[in-house]
């Protein structure tokens, strides 16, 4: 049976369908279909295969990618085989049919490109930068707009269209060679692993300005070519309408978006909510822009920064867009941006004014770029990588090439003239930041931000996202509070959930508030009666942590709040139980810490939240392990002493190799520490020995959670230090996901 009798009401009959008066939905012939998956297939295929040889000698795969379009394109492969060309990308009457179609798929590919750079760009970073950022800007656009606008003024007639005036080409040569593309930079950028440096934001940050400015532009001068003349009225409602839409998208939307994503985590990891989220926000970001007269692009970005801003965030979500997006979108929307190249008509006048253009683009674009860098207090060398990032042109060229085209502003020449400018400026741009991003440092600054990223990026417990304290007001949440407070990076904020009392009394939080002074914190309230519920509740919402007091005495459950949380745990949790014999004080700042180990990776997290501790409030670290050791075995002769020495040996062996790995993961946290092993017969009772000869006042160590009749249970060990050593001790327990 044919495709045309299986969907009636979708395809035509193989010759084509008649189409009627008020028909809404125009069906695809089955030629024009095959046709449309055959270019699908070998762009996808001929972009992938070109940007993995591209890598493989040391360049973006963006370069790779544009380089599949030319080659399938009117330039190559319709001069090797004109004929197979002529049914790959039919002219005629089936033209607009299949450019609709390729075209179609290139812009949704676009949206996906431009969420995916909006996840990268960090605001809070970019307004610390903020100097820098306006001047490369401004210097980026004002330079070249204005050398633009003098070449224009000589583009000779011959490359005019029917409707060109004076004033509407040289506005259109103005634009095309002042602006830059945001998808092209954030992928140079990406491929080259250059977008959280701060010359990367900056690159973005000017981009995503260019690509705002060349948008509006484009906006105003497609009214004057349409009417003749200029309105300023139009033009003002345009800039006022993207306004309004930027501040109504990190206000408004972004309460929505967070709200959004918020429910679909309600019980638990949602991966489907959150990519139903993401795309609906894509969408109506898109809409709203493509209705202000500004391409649906521009919405996709923003909705990445308002989704890559959200605290309910999945990160699994934000991976799966990324990957189909470096797998399928980007591939398929720079080759089809490289298949409208035609190099044919560049020739004779032709060929030399787009040099003149190109010169123009580039050299203006790196001047402008440069100053605005240096007038910002960048180095020479960081201006030159942004003068060569912001030269990387694509999507938006082209389309001004296009609604010049379509508005008879240019003709065939003159567009592929324009064309031809983001091949040449991204190769250039991809090779320009690849040698001149080489071995580059950066600031002080910069190397102490990027270090903790790397670092909370491979971490355990102490890691990016907000954390979870549950407080009663008692002396351990408090106490919990201040471990977080010291232990966790100042940028990233808490949220304590205050659990009200039998009568409706809301605790005291004030010690905990000013524990954590200037750190970013939210109050959750919830009645006593549903504390254990909403606590789990709470949990599934994108914490990375809970740091939660516990009872004095835990025995086999530590605490009723604790037990429900263990038992529904998906996330890291450190206990804390606040130090005996203090009265109502607190205990001090912790000054010196014992950390067991035994290699485990609930020790390695343990050691993780010591180290913090220690590099960022100076604690003295003892790194110890415990070697069992029978007290009661006698000193003999034999091969069973012999048995016992080899055991012994290998258990040194072993010991040393534990201490070796927790010294070297405390040297990378910068940490002060000592190490030690010791031997007993009770690892509790020499780890409370050990404490209490080194005078410490906080013991942290790793456990591994266990059931005891149907309730959390840490191990003897761990058991027996919380229920008798006098210290304050945090014990980390990990999921059982993240043990494994």
């Amino acid at each position: 049976m044919s495709s045309t009798s299986l969907f009636p009401f979708v395809f035509a009959a193989e010759g084509g369908g008649v189409v009627t008066e008020g028909q809404r939905l125009i069906s695809i012939p089955h030629h024009e279909l095959l046709v449309f998956w055959v270019q699908i297939l070998v762009l996808w295929a001929g972009a992938r295969i070109l940007g993995a040889l591209a890598r493989k000698v040391g360049l973006p795969s963006v370069v790779g990618n544009l380089t599949a379009g030319l080659v399938l394109g009117p330039s190559i492969f319709g001069v090797v085989w004109g004929s197979g060309f002529d049914w790959f990308l039919p002219a005629g009457e089936s033209a607009p049919v299949q450019s609709g179609l390729l075209l179609g798929v290139g812009w949704f590919s676009a949206a996906f490109l431009l969420v995916v750079a909006g996840f990268e760009t960090d605001l809070n970073l970019i307004t610390r930068l903020g100097r820098p950022a306006v001047l490369v800007t401004v210097g980026s656009i004002v330079v070249p707009f204005v050398g633009g606008l003098v070449v224009g003024t000589q583009v000779p007639e011959q490359f005019w269209g029917d409707s060109a005036t004076s004033l509407t080409v040289t506005l259109f040569i103005a634009v095309s060679v002042s602006v830059s593309a945001l998808a092209v930079v954030a992928k140079v950028l990406g491929d080259l692993g250059l977008m959280r440096r701060d010359v990367g934001q900056i690159t973005v940050a000017a981009g995503m300005a260019n690509d705002l400015v060349g948008w509006i532009i484009l906006g105003i001068i497609s009214g004057l070519a349409v009417s003749g003349d200029l309105s300023v009225i139009d033009s003002a409602v345009t800039v006022l309408g993207l306004a309004l839409f930027l501040v109504g998208s990190l206000t408004v939307g972004q309460r929505v978006v967070d709200v959004s994503l918020r429910a679909v985590r309600r019980e638990g990891a949602n991966l489907q909510g959150a990519l139903t989220v993401a795309l609906a926000a894509m969408f109506v970001f898109g809409v709203i822009t493509q209705w202000l007269g500004v391409e649906a692009v521009l919405g996709a970005f923003v909705a990445g920064v308002v989704l890559a801003r959200s605290r309910y965030q999945q990160a699994e979500a934000a991976h799966v867009v990324e990957d189909l997006t470096s797998v399928v979108f980007a591939p398929l929307f720079f080759a089809t941006a490289g298949l409208r190249v035609d190099l044919g008509l560049l020739r004779g006048e032709a060929l030399v004014w787009t040099g003149i253009l190109l010169a123009v683009a580039l050299g203006l674009k790196f001047v402008g770029t440069f100053a605005g860098a240096k007038l910002g207090g960048l180095s020479s060398r960081e201006g030159m990588i942004l003068g060569a990032g912001l030269n990387a042109r694509g999507a938006l060229e082209i389309i001004i090439a296009t609604v010049a085209l379509s508005l008879g502003v240019f003709n065939e020449t003159a567009f592929t003239m324009i064309v031809i400018i983001p091949l040449i400026t991204s190769l250039i741009a991809s090779v320009g930041v690849r040698m001149l991003a080489k071995n580059l440092e950066g600031s002080v600054a910069e190397r102490e931000r990027l270090l903790q990223e790397a670092t909370l990026a491979k971490n355990l417990v102490v890691r990016g996202g907000r954390v979870l304290i549950p407080s009663e007001g008692s002396k351990s949440s408090i106490v919990a509070s201040q471990v977080v407070h010291f232990a966790w990076p100042a940028d990233q904020g808490a949220t304590v959930l205050a659990i009200n009392d039998a009568d409706g009394n809301a605790p005291d939080l004030e010690p905990i508030k000013n524990t954590m002074f200037g750190r970013d914190l939210e109050i959750v309230s919830a009645s006593d009666y549903e504390a254990a519920e909403a606590l789990v509740a709470q949990s599934r919402l994108g914490y990375s942590v809970a740091a939660v007091g516990v009872a004095e005495k835990g025995g086999a459950v530590l605490s009723q709040l604790a037990d429900d949380l263990l038992n529904e745990l998906h996330i890291p949790m450190v206990l804390v139980r606040r130090a005996r014999n203090t009265g109502t004080r607190l205990p001090g700042i912790f000054a010196r810490a014992l950390v067991p180990v035994a290699g485990s990776q609930s020790s390695r997290a343990a050691l993780e939240l010591a180290g913090n501790l220690s590099a960022n409030l100076g604690t003295q670290l003892m790194i110890s392990h415990v070697m069992y050791q029978d007290d009661d075995v006698k000193v003999g002769v034999g091969l069973g002493s012999r048995l016992r020495d080899a055991a012994l040996a290998n258990s040194r062996d072993t010991a040393a190799s534990v201490l070796a790995n927790a010294a070297s993961q405390a040297q990378e946290l910068r940490a002060s520490f000592e190490t030690e092993t010791r031997f007993a017969s009770s690892v509790s009772s020499e780890i409370m020995r050990h404490a209490n000869q080194i005078d410490a006042d906080l013991i942290i160590v790793g456990a591994e959670l266990r059931r005891l009749e149907g309730k959390a249970f840490l191990g003897q060990n761990v058991q027996t230090v919380l229920d008798n050593a006098p210290q304050t001790v945090v014990v980390v327990v990990l999921p059982s996901g993240e043990k494994a």
